[in-house]
């Protein structure tokens, strides 16, 4: 069975509270782009509802993509479902909190700068730590899928542990940067402890909506894109069992699988490539000849590699 019809045949045995968790972002990540129409204010040069949004369409792709992997379990099943629900409380309790502060007009992350600012960023560190660590026991869990196509097996769990490893390179943004050991050796008190850009202080010129800068490192990109890898690699093996039908080499199941960990691998670089450009200081927009030299390498390795498997019978 393909990714596909697996797909097709499970949506009723998905997990429901985190379908639904996915629908009311999907609504929510809606009513962010109408504030941001009507409410102009900006924070850190971004529109202030920008993150709201991006956290709401993030959130909706994490749970729409757990609630189908939690129905691949053969066993363990009820551990999950719970390990589940725990992420909607713990994501819904940090969206809020989010939330709160982009109305009062306030950063969430990295903010010490009231008793109520510092509190709430404290909060909403503890909630990510345990929420690394029910994905990590699921990640685990997954372990146990067992599909009978080898692409899909392998896509799920690629993707579950690269995601994994997308969430821990968020804690890379929790280290105080130079310049607030600076103000804490001179007997200063900074207002943010942390930060996303490297080389600069946050706030700076950045990319439409993703906000990631145009003129330093961020390391919000390799968070981002580790994330997604849970949605990415799956897809990959959805495109590669849609186009089976036209390419017979494709319509071996070990073929796609091989083409999945190629994939994976490439992936694995891919993440290790931009946290490096971004622990350099480099902006995203802007590589550097080391950088560009380093990308054509890994994309040849997995065009050579791709090549291969199709081509070698």
């Amino acid at each position: 069975m393909t990714i596909l019809a697996d797909l097709r045949s499970r949506t009723n045995r998905w997990h429901r509270p985190s379908a639904l968790a996915a629908a009311v972002l999907g609504v929510v990540a809606a009513l962010c782009v109408v504030a941001m129409l009507v409410d102009q204010r900006t924070l850190g040069g971004a529109p202030i509802w920008a993150k709201p949004f991006k956290f709401a369409v993030s959130g909706a792709l994490y749970f729409a993509t757990w609630s189908w992997l939690v129905s691949l379990l053969p066993k363990f099943r009820r551990t999950a479902n719970w390990l589940t629900n725990l992420l909607i409380v713990i994501f819904a309790t940090e969206y809020s909190l989010l939330v709160f502060q982009a109305a009062r007009g306030r950063a969430s992350h990295f903010n010490v700068a009231t008793p109520q600012d510092a509190a709430i960023f404290g909060t909403m560190a503890a909630m990510i730590a345990v929420l690394w660590v029910a994905t990590l026991v699921l990640t685990v869990l997954m372990l146990f899928t067992k599909l009978p196509d080898r692409a899909s097996h392998w896509a799920v769990r690629t993707g579950a542990a690269l995601s994994l490893a997308g969430i821990s390179l968020g804690q890379l943004m929790t280290n105080p940067t130079a310049q607030q050991f600076a103000q804490w050796r001179t007997g200063g008190r900074p207002d943010m402890v942390g930060g996303h850009t490297v080389g600069l202080e946050d706030g700076g010129p950045g990319l439409p909506i993703l906000g990631w800068s145009t003129v330093g490192g961020d390391l919000r990109i390799p968070h981002f894109v580790g994330m997604h890898a849970l949605q990415a690699l799956p897809l990959l093996a959805i495109v590669l069992a849609a186009l089976a039908p036209r390419f017979s080499r494709l319509r071996d199941d070990v073929v796609r699988a091989r083409l999945v960990l190629i994939g994976a691998a490439g992936y694995a670089g891919l993440i290790a490539l931009v946290t490096w450009q971004a622990l350099r200081a480099q902006s995203i927009v802007h590589p550097d000849a080391t950088t560009l030299g380093a990308f054509a390498l890994l994309a040849a390795a997995v065009g050579l590699g791709s090549w291969a498997t199709v081509r070698v019978r």
